[in-house]
């Protein structure tokens, strides 16, 4: 398949910014990716981006939300959750000691993805995991 051919397929979830919906942001992850050899991953990428959104954002105030985008194509399973901004510091990934209680998340989402993105926009920030697929160009489906 081409790049500019292939067929992706993509889902989109927006959710309130409470804490409860990280785990709903989880469930829909594992249902779309059900079957997939991807999906474990996928489920822990999104809990961890969703979770640092409501922590770290104004995704997490009043009247916040976060949004969610899951792409499957031939290639790569591509996950993206979008903040509302809120804050001057970029994520990074950071260094803690054994005794620390948060700092891991995007460092962990760094060691399972084969690629993280952070793209800053006008209303907040999106930081997308890549997963790539064995397939290559001519290959078969994940899911």
């Amino acid at each position: 398949m081409h790049e500019y051919t292939s067929r992706a397929r993509v889902w989109g979830l927006s959710c309130p910014g409470f804490p409860e919906e990280v785990s709903r942001a989880r469930r829909w992850t594992r249902d779309i990716l059900r079957g997939s050899p991807f999906a474990e991953d996928a489920e822990l990428i999104v809990s961890e981006l969703s979770a640092n959104a409501i922590l770290h954002t104004a995704s997490g105030q009043a009247s916040g939300s976060f949004h969610l985008a899951l792409a499957v194509s031939s290639q790569v399973v591509a996950l993206s959750v979008t903040d509302e901004g809120g804050t001057s510091t970029a994520p990074k990934v950071e260094h803690q000691d054994d005794q620390a209680e948060h700092g891991r998340g995007l460092g962990m989402v760094s060691s399972i993805a084969h690629r993280v993105v952070i793209h800053d926009s006008y209303g907040g920030r999106t930081v997308t995991a890549e997963l790539f697929t064995e397939a290559g160009p001519a290959g078969g489906h994940p899911c």
